[in-house]
């Protein structure tokens, strides 16, 4: 049984708190965001200390379809317009936006409750006061195989075929 199948078992003192880690290379300092009234500093798995900034956070389960990838819907509320500037940062930057979403607990901000998991945001809204984002866990059909191209500069001898 994992931590936090014994929390939700429970129904003790602890409390969940999922926090938001959305990064991308066009941007100076990642977006921090956890839900609930107040901010948290926790540690992250690779011993990083971080300061996520209260917000309402909704998560939706992916659909079921033959699609082929695993879209999850994050809603964001009371999210300023600091949100924006970053959106359209990586925007112009042509950027690929990461999201990695943990679980802490309130009990022990020492490290994740379980094994974090990381997205490639495909795409978002801003409605009022609200993003909604859709991240993907892995995108299978946009995926290029065989991944390594045999170029030239990898494999020497192919220039010589042709």
């Amino acid at each position: 049984m994992t931590v936090l199948e014994r929390v939700f078992a429970s129904g003790g003192t602890e409390v969940v708190i999922p926090t938001l880690e959305i990064t991308c290379a066009a941007w100076a300092a990642p977006l921090l965001l956890c839900n609930g009234w107040e901010d948290h500093t926790c540690t992250t798995e690779d011993n990083r200390v971080l300061t996520f900034r209260a917000s309402g956070i909704q998560v939706a389960l992916p659909k079921r379809n033959t699609s082929g990838t695993q879209v999850l819907t994050f809603a964001i509320d009371n999210v300023t317009g600091d949100a924006q500037a970053l959106i359209d940062q990586a925007l112009e930057a042509g950027e690929r936006v990461h999201l990695t979403f943990r679980h802490y607990l309130s009990s022990d901000k020492s490290a994740p409750a379980e094994p974090p998991l990381r997205f490639v945001v495909r795409d978002g809204a801003m409605e009022g006061a609200t993003v909604q984002i859709n991240a993907a866990f892995y995108d299978a059909i946009n995926t290029a195989w065989p991944r390594a191209f045999y170029t030239p500069t990898f494999a020497p001898g192919l220039r010589y075929f042709g």
